[in-house]
Order: structure tokens, then sequence, then C-alpha cells
């Protein structure tokens, strides 16, 4: 295998790739990258069993051949080297590395391509597609309420179903839960699967935010395509909560607050919460909201501002973490919670309503 290609460009690829990689298998084929250059087109791969990506990209090819190479030296070596056009040429065992601008040559250590894991196979009949900046969205609103307690595995993604002529995206880790939905029109059905975060991650953090992201559901894994890119992953296996029992059907209450004053106040606050509960209480009073820590043998925060209330006085204990995430998401001016007493779930919902919501359970007021 020869090929000549340019670094910037080859990097940002390697990069995605190295994103991928299990690091917990630091000398196995899955701590390696797959090149395979044919057709003026460099292929790379990535895989850590669970989670897939590929890529292709333009490049002079002199003389086909694939291989595998150790993705953190590979990336390292990438990044250390000044833009330009690099030269790679496998010899035995190895695949030497030259930059065309600096006297410098690396040699690193290949394995088989034959030994690298087979990807699932998917048909592009079965994609639909939907904005990127649309599904981009849905993540941003969902992603942060997944459950990291392994022991409910059935939490530690997020729930994608279709419904009607809307695609709907849900989170939780039984504490609170994301909401969201789009409207799609008429694509072909699928039931409801649990996404793992570390596919829907690597698009947040890599997809542009124009054009179409395509989407295919399987029995036992998810596909998107982007661009160049294919990612695919692994579904979870097993049965997601009723989320729909945890929606309030009617909430008596509300209050408005300024999104961008309330995160200042919880920032403020919580740098005297105690870190364990991470409790605050809202205490609510006509025009005024409070948000205060509970007292600590290091002291206490307190912090009013202004907020539309016209109900009786009242105070509700929450985890801030748990009132900051959603604010963060959110990117309206004000939001408005939804409640009817200090004890159960508050609705956390952008004005003017839209198509996503988040639910919190308050903690013990004591």
């Amino acid at each position: 295998m020869k090929f000549t290609c340019e670094r910037n460009v080859l990097l940002k690829e390697v990069s995605i790739a190295q994103e991928i990689i299990s690091s917990k298998n630091a000398i196995s084929i899955l701590s390696n990258i797959y090149l395979e250059a044919e057709d003026s087109v460099l292929i790379i791969k990535a895989t850590d069993i669970k989670v897939n990506f590929e890529t292709r990209l333009p490049v002079e090819v002199e003389e086909k051949g694939s291989t595998t190479v150790f993705g953190e030296k590979f990336l390292g070596i990438l990044s250390s080297i000044p833009d330009g056009e690099l030269e790679f040429e496998q010899k035995d065992i190895n695949i030497v590395i030259r930059p065309r601008t600096k006297k410098v040559k690396f040699q690193l250590r290949c394995i088989a391509s034959e030994k690298y894991p087979e990807f699932p196979v998917f048909s592009r009949e079965r994609f639909f597609e939907i904005p990127v900046r649309d599904f981009k969205n849905m993540i941003q609103q969902t992603i942060f309420a997944v459950s990291d307690d392994e022991t409910r595995y059935f939490m530690n993604g997020v729930f994608f179903k279709k419904e009607g002529d809307k695609i709907i995206m849900v989170a939780t880790d039984g504490r609170r839960l994301a909401y969201v939905e789009k409207s799609v029109g008429d694509i072909e059905d699928f039931g409801g699967v649990i996404i793992p975060p570390k596919i829907l991650g690597i698009l947040m953090r890599r997809a542009g935010d124009e054009g179409l992201i395509g989407i295919s559901i399987t029995d036992k894994n998810v596909f998107i395509i982007f661009g160049s890119y294919s990612l695919s992953s692994v579904l979870i296996d097993g049965q997601f909560p009723n989320y729909q029992r945890v929606i309030p059907e009617k909430q008596n209450y509300s209050f408005t607050v300024n999104r961008l004053e309330t995160l200042e106040a919880l920032k403020r606050v919580s740098l005297l919460v105690e870190q364990k509960s991470r409790r605050v209480y809202m205490g609510l009073a006509p025009g005024v909201m409070s948000v205060s820590s509970e007292e600590s043998d290091i002291g206490n925060a307190r912090e009013e501002i202004p907020c539309k209330y016209d109900g009786e006085e009242v105070s509700i204990a929450l985890n801030y973490r748990y009132i900051e995430e959603p604010f963060k998401v959110i990117t309206d001016e004000e939001i408005c919670v939804h409640f009817t007493e200090a004890t159960k779930a508050i609705t956390i919902k952008p004005v003017p309503e839209k198509d996503f919501f988040h639910i919190v359970m308050p903690m013990n007021l004591d």
C-alpha cells in the first residue's frame, strides 16, 4: 500500500476515528484504525465492537492495499507534523510516514487488516432523512438526562421511536426526564429502540448544522450517515420505562423567569451547596423567586431574582444540576416552570412552548 494525502484532511478523520476506539484495549486490534487505499480513495474505519465508524477521502494512490495502525500513536504523529503533503508506504509489518516539508520519517507497526472485525451491513433503501440541525437539537435536549447507573442498563441510552408523523426522543435517570419530538412526515415505521449515548455524542460534536442526516433502524442496530461518514451502533437491549406515566396531565401553578438570570443565580448559590445532595431551594412569592442553599458548616447563599408569579408562597427543593442542565440547552430568553405542589414533579418549558420539555422530581425539603 502506498498513497499521498494532505495532513490536515487526514488528521480530521483520524481524530474522529480515535474517539470511537476503546481505550481499554491498548494493544489489541480494537486499538487500531483500519486503512485501505484503492481507486484514489482512502477508507478509514474504527470500532469498539459496539460502535462503528467509516469514512472515505480522496488521496493519490500509487499502490493499493490495506492494513491497521495503532490509533493513539497514529493520531500523535499526524498532530506533530505541520500541514502539507504526507507520503505513506507499507513495508512488511510497518507503515512508513514521511512529510514532504520535513526531514523526518516515522515507522509505525501494523496489524494485518484481515484480523479487523467485520462491520454490520446496511441497506440505503431503508434510510429516512431529516435535517441534521433538527436531529442534533433532539440529542442536545435529551442526552444529558441519560442514566449512568449500569445496573439499570435500560436507561443508559436515549429512547427513540416513531409515533404517527413524528419521531420522539426521551431520556431519564429515574429522577428527571427529557422529552423532544419532531415532525418528519411519511417515513418507514419502526418500534421504540434505545440508542447508546456514545454514537449520539460523536454526531453532536462532528456533524455540521446544514444538510440532511440519514437514519436506519434494524432489530439490533442503528445506522447513521451524513456527509462522507457512516456510523452504526448496537442498540441497548431492554425495556425502556413507561415515560408517559411520569408526564403530568395537569399542573395548577406556574412561574416564568429569565433563563440567564436564573443560571447566573444558580452558579453563584451552588458555590455553597452541599456537593453530595446538590440541593437548592427555590422560594416563590408574588413577583420574586429566591434561590438558596441550605445551612451548613461552611455557610449558605441566597439570591433573589424577579419572576412572573402571583400565587401563594411556596418552597421547592431541587438538585441544582437538574435545573441547570435543561436551562443551559434551552435557548429562549424566558422559561416557564409548571408545578402543583412542592413534593410533585415540575415541568420546565421554553416561552413560547415548543416541541420539548423537561421534568424534574423535587427533593425532600428537610
